[in-house]
């Protein structure tokens, strides 16, 4: 019945004719998968709802295209991708993740590139208003294709990456970074290989740049005391609770995303990252399943996250509150975080050992 629902669901996503449609499928879908955790693992779920968001992002873009067609903007004057970063690009979103996302697109003559640019920016600013409509909220720090940082052609993207290596501060570091979670959910994905294989090539011949990923992927700590002790939030509304978002789910997905660049694994996804890196011998069978123990673990904790619903946009503080946390929600939670730990001083050790060649 499930998989029924959810077939059916994405026949009527892939055929809605505008975004209120949509999101009236995205708010009935939400009540179908919310449902499901009681009968799949948490990976299974969390590759089934991350479908379900590329199904809806898709949409909302094909919409987008035929709205600029209506404007008389035509159509897309040269190929491009549309790019989603952060735990879209890993395909592990939560039901009510933000937007981050960018567009790539095939660089073009220069009398061309004013009308090509302005093109993809009345593109860009629809697809956002559309995903606004669905329940998408733009990202805090302005990662979006709205913002001409983050839409550019491939010739422009590969000079603001070539800026960002070249002169390796924390803030570009932290482009980096982002951009190595980046995966297509629709368009053409030639042009963003494209790009990852100038990235890529650049790590490959320049290795002190490890250093700088390596300090910025340590920043975040996991959320356990020197003791052994949950460390909690001190104050507000989340007084008690632990957040699983940045305390336990992102110090494992940042090393095992600096493991993948320093090995060359192009996946995106911190499972099939995983997968990668054991199968050319980077990780042992032991850490590959203590890992993929913890990801299912913080994947099913994010899922029961509380979230809000303002202004009809979907948000969550990625905190669990003290009344859900109990005996055996804190002995994996734990479990998680002894992970995190030993996960980031293998990260630093490996890493140092190449540094130090």
């Amino acid at each position: 019945m499930y998989k029924l629902s959810l077939e059916t669901s994405r026949e009527l996503i892939l055929n809605a004719k505008d975004f209120s449609s949509l999101r009236v499928l995205r708010d009935q879908v939400h009540e179908i998968i919310q449902v499901h955790p009681l009968l799949s693992t948490p990976i299974e779920w969390n590759q089934q709802l991350n479908d379900i968001h590329d199904w809806l992002i898709q949409r909302c873009i094909v919409i987008s295209e035929q709205l600029l067609i209506d404007k008389g903007f035509g159509a897309a004057p040269v190929p491009y991708a549309f790019l989603l970063f952060g735990s879209g690009g890993r395909k592990e979103q939560t039901l009510w993740s933000d937007q981050d996302n960018g567009l790539i697109y095939e660089s073009t003559e220069v009398e061309d590139e004013e009308e090509v640019a302005g093109y993809f920016k009345a593109l860009a600013d629809c697809i956002i208003s559309g995903l606004m409509v669905l329940g998408y909220p733009p990202c805090e720090g302005d990662v979006i294709s709205s913002n001409e940082s983050w839409r550019k052609s491939l010739t422009d993207w590969k000079k603001n990456v070539q800026d960002w290596l070249e002169e390796p501060n924390w803030e570009n570091i932290r482009y980096l970074l982002i951009i190595e979670d980046m995966r297509a959910v629709y368009g053409d994905v030639s042009i963003v290989d494209k790009l990852k294989e100038f990235v890529a090539e650049f790590i490959s011949s320049h290795r002190s740049i490890l250093e700088n990923l390596l300090q910025n992927t340590l920043h975040r700590k996991t959320s356990l005391g020197i003791f052994g002790q949950l460390l909690t939030e001190r104050y507000g509304e989340d007084a008690g609770g632990v957040d699983i978002k940045y305390g336990s789910y992102i110090p494992i997905v940042n090393g095992i995303r600096l493991l993948a660049i320093q090995e060359d694994v192009r996946e995106t996804s911190t499972l099939e990252r995983i997968d990668r890196l054991l199968e050319c011998k980077a990780i042992t069978n032991a850490q590959a399943n203590e890992w993929k123990k913890a990801m299912a673990l913080n994947l099913e904790l994010r899922s029961k996250t509380p979230f809000q619903l303002e202004d009809g946009l979907f948000s969550s503080r990625g905190k669990l509150l003290t009344s859900q946390l109990s005996k055996q929600t804190k002995k994996a939670l734990k479990y998680s975080l002894y992970t995190g730990i030993d996960l980031q001083k293998f990260v630093q050790k490996k890493v140092q050992h190449e540094l130090d060649q």
